[in-house]
């Protein structure tokens, strides 16, 4: 029971990181979302506020994982499209209100420990992306850089259909990544080939 608490208070900052962002993550309304007692707090995050952030940024990286860990074996062009699938499907469920709770935290934080934290956590996105790409057709050049321009992307569109509240610049940089990595996956195609 006491870990079901816990785990629906990260859960509940997750959330409100990427709707609200960091200075407006409360404690009070991780609690009304978790329909958690007052003393939830600091029982479970003795350490206060930071504590809290930081186990929300460990959980939005692991399901970001998951997700991509689901993909072992697709095509390249499938791995980017279903990555894009993610953060449109986290625009339109939210009505263009919610964005990536680690980049909330990277935009808002002066903790290092946080920076740290939310660093671990792209790290482990374009680590895992890389070998996906590499797996589903890229070439070991391509497969990195491609991943972190998926990732970095993929946030900025993001944040500009948040500002215009139009999946207009979300559509206009899937689609161009989506031709991106077709011409490197034909590319590492052919130098399979010729090898």
């Amino acid at each position: 029971m006491a870990n079901d608490t816990k785990e629906r208070m990260v859960r509940g900052a997750v959330r409100l990181l990427a709707t609200r962002g960091l200075q407006e993550t409360s404690f009070s309304e991780v609690l009304e979302i978790a329909k958690a007692p007052r003393g939830s707090i600091y029982h479970h995050f003795p350490e206060g506020k930071e504590q809290l952030v930081s186990a929300a940024v460990d959980l939005a990286g692991t399901n970001a994982l998951i997700v991509l860990d689901r993909l072992e074996g697709a095509t390249a062009e499938h791995v980017t499209a279903s990555f894009l699938g993610l953060w449109r499907e986290v625009l339109t469920r939210s009505d263009l209100h919610a964005g990536c709770s680690v980049l909330a935290v990277t935009v808002a934080t002066d903790s290092v420990e946080l920076l740290d934290r939310a660093a671990d956590v792209f790290r482990a996105w374009r680590a895992r992306l890389a070998e996906l790409m590499r797996a589903g057709g890229l070439s070991p050049s391509d497969a990195l850089p491609f991943a972190v321009t998926l990732i970095a992307a993929s946030e900025g569109a993001v944040v500009l259909s948040r500002a215009e509240r139009s999946l207009e610049p979300f559509d206009l940089v899937a689609e161009h990544l989506g031709r991106q990595v077709a011409e490197l996956a034909e590319r590492g195609r052919v130098a399979s080939a010729e090898a």
